[in-house]
């Protein structure tokens, strides 16, 4: 609200009558804000927009902790961040091209891929990692929260862990390309071009666009991005790759086919 507003820290903190360094801290999320405070600073902004005040207030007096607070020490925050992520969207859009969407995988899956890294992650690691996998799963198929995956072709015939835990992980998308609330379509090798990402991402919806965030996804860790041009950006790279993804029937019918051919 405050660089839309082409206000400075110095001005914003004037106009508030605070210190510059608290409102800093704020921003930072170092110290909390009050539902006052908070519309104290889109008074100041100017900002008129009210669903997003009124979303920014709920977050603000949301102070419950969540599942994934158990693991803090245990596994890296990043991991963490992606769990407080998948609570607070309203839906997901995710696009896969090295291995199956996390809300999919079975537990042998998900320990094949985290036991690839190199060098090899201690044993206690890859159990919490892998269990940490598992709990975020269940959370977002206890929410319903919806759920559309997009995969490229070779996420189908890479086999994490070989072919036994492949095959028992395709029939398992099948049954949760079933649900009501999860999509499953399936980018195939013969489109005439490559939809455009290289890279793994998750596009959370928020509860106002404002509020929504990409995740890419890298070796050295997950980017979180949420610039209006960011968002612009990565939901036309979606919409194309929708329009080059088969629909619902014709992806389950491609990965039968493949768990058949292993």
């Amino acid at each position: 609200m405050r660089e839309a507003a082409g206000l400075s820290t110095s001005n914003l903190s004037r106009a508030l009558g605070i210190d510059r360094t608290q409102v800093s801290q704020i921003e930072a999320a170092k110290v909390g804000v009050s539902p006052e405070r908070l519309r104290s600073f889109a008074a100041a902004c100017k900002c008129m927009n009210e669903p997003l005040i009124d979303a920014l207030e709920s977050m603000v007096m949301d102070r419950s902790k969540g599942w994934w607070e158990e693991y803090r020490g245990t596994i890296s925050d990043g991991f963490l961040e992606v769990a407080e992520l998948e609570k607070s969207a309203h839906s997901l859009m995710l696009w896969v091209v090295t291995h199956m969407p996390g809300p999919c995988q079975t537990i042998s899956y998900a320990s094949s891929v985290f036991g690839r890294l190199i060098p090899p992650l201690p044993r206690h690691e890859l159990e919490a990692r892998t269990t940490f996998r598992m709990q975020r799963k269940a959370a977002l198929r206890r929410d319903r929260t919806p759920i559309t995956c997009f995969l490229y072709e070779s996420v189908l015939w890479t086999r994490f862990g070989g072919t036994p835990i492949l095959r028992e992980q395709l029939m398992s998308l099948i049954e949760e390309s079933e649900q009501s609330w999860m999509t499953i379509r399936v980018v195939p090798f013969d489109i005439d071009t490559f939809p455009g990402a290289v890279e793994n991402l998750t596009y959370a919806f928020g509860a106002v666009p404002e509020l929504d965030t990409v995740e890419v996804e890298s070796s050295q860790g997950s980017i979180h991005l949420d610039a209006a041009s960011q968002l612009t950006s990565y939901r036309s790279i979606f919409k194309r790759t929708e329009s080059m993804a088969l629909d619902e029937d014709d992806s389950r019918d491609l990965v039968r086919k493949i768990a058949r051919t292993l």
